[in-house]
């Protein structure tokens, strides 16, 4: 029973950490929006903490999935999840500002560098 029931949450755990990652969301921005700390998520995604069906329900709704869809991520056979594309074009655009404001920086160095000469 016990090995059995280990594989199951690592199984379960396994899959939420993927779903997380698909959408771009790092274990702070899960933890906050479930109002829980970022090392009892890790130890949820790594089956250190049984999860309950409630936590599950809740975590389903901040992907916007269904909680069968939570519980058979790796199931090919289902309706596929659509990752939350707001989320993941937000933290492009704010790594696009951050390489424009270091290319800035390039050409400002660059420029000081060539004035001196």
């Amino acid at each position: 029973m016990g090995e059995a029931d280990n594989k199951q949450k690592s199984t379960v755990g396994q899959g939420l950490k993927l779903i997380r990652q698909r959408n771009g969301w790092t274990l702070e921005d899960v933890a906050g929006r479930l109002g829980i700390s970022i090392p009892a998520l890790s130890k949820i995604e790594t089956g250190v903490t049984d999860v309950n069906l409630s936590r599950l329900e809740q975590i389903a709704n901040i992907y916007n999935i269904t909680l069968l869809q939570l519980l058979n991520v790796y199931n090919e056979d289902l309706q596929p999840i659509e990752f939350n594309s707001d989320i993941l074009k937000k933290k492009l655009t704010e790594q696009e500002e951050q390489i424009s404001a270091l290319q800035r920086k390039v050409i400002e160095l660059y420029d000081e560098l060539y004035s001196r000469k």
